[in-house]
């Protein structure tokens, strides 16, 4: 895996990666769900009377740099929050996290989120170190985590 050089479009890949990710989670677990083409929210969900506008992050980790935080800009904190109002969702982010031989998914209430993530200038950071792996895991927040084990048979 040394020497992973991306295509041009891994960003634009990567991103509906964790988006059809997403989504076929909450629709697994009882979601109904759509693909939103709109600022600030990337997914809108239902389940009972809870509605979800969610905004995803999601990053490539290259050998070497799998403990990397993702940021969180505050300006897609602001679209999220905005985009919500317009359609009557709580506002929610998913990170998505392909780093080594982990796919990571975490759904996260912005509330939580705020509550978590002090703010750094323009961004909080979604931590990815181990300790900070563990602490989400522990916690007793609703967090929705989901981790997926990959291996390269042959490539």
């Amino acid at each position: 895996m040394d020497g992973i050089k991306k295509s041009r479009r891994h960003a634009k890949i990567a991103g509906d990666f964790g988006e059809l990710l997403t989504l076929y989670l909450l629709s697994k677990h009882g979601y109904e769900c759509i693909r939103a083409d709109y600022i600030g929210i990337d997914i809108i969900a239902q389940r009972k009377d809870k509605r979800l506008g969610i905004s995803v992050k999601s990053r490539t980790r290259t050998p070497g740099k799998e403990t990397e935080s993702i940021s969180i800009p505050h300006d897609s904190i602001q679209k999220a929050k905005a985009a919500c109002a317009t359609f009557g969702c709580v506002p929610h982010f998913a990170i998505v996290a392909d780093a080594g031989n982990k796919i990571r998914v975490f759904v996260v209430p912005l509330e939580t989120l705020l509550r978590l993530l002090p703010r750094r200038k323009a961004t909080r950071q979604w931590k990815m170190t181990y300790d900070a792996l563990q602490h989400y895991k522990e916690l007793k927040l609703p967090i929705k985590i989901v981790e997926f084990t990959t291996r390269i048979i042959k490539w």
